[in-house]
């Protein structure tokens, strides 16, 4: 089973994307509400997938991006941004993101970004 981390300050938007990927049989194997502790679960979970937000208190996502790929060059990271945001997301993908989804989240584009990616690394 695919295990997940989640990584956004809004409680809610953490709550959207548990339920998303739990519908489509993965696990939630953890959460965080900023940057700092959220790279703290990566290390200590070692998820197979990261959902994280760009805008967070503590530390922003791109710094948080920066120090996962660090410790692991293969992480699977998706950004989460929201609109008018399109510079921080290339940042993102410059920086070792894999893909990334747009707040307000449509359901089925979370499912394909997560499918996308989860697959491209089922045939390396």
């Amino acid at each position: 089973m695919t295990k997940i981390l989640i990584i956004d300050d809004t409680k809610f938007i953490r709550l959207k994307i548990r339920e998303i990927v739990e519908k489509i049989g993965m696990d939630v194997v953890g959460e965080a509400s900023d940057g700092e502790e959220g790279l703290s679960r990566f290390i200590e979970l070692k998820p197979d997938l990261v959902t994280l937000d760009i805008t967070m208190p503590v530390k922003n996502g791109i710094e948080t991006l920066k120090e996962m790929i660090a410790i692991n060059p293969k992480a699977n990271v998706i950004m989460c941004s929201a609109m008018g945001q399109q510079r921080l997301v290339v940042e993102a993908i410059e920086n070792g993101a894999r893909d990334y989804i747009v707040k307000p989240f449509e359901e089925s584009k979370v499912i394909e970004a997560i499918n996308r990616l989860m697959n491209v690394n089922k045939t390396i």
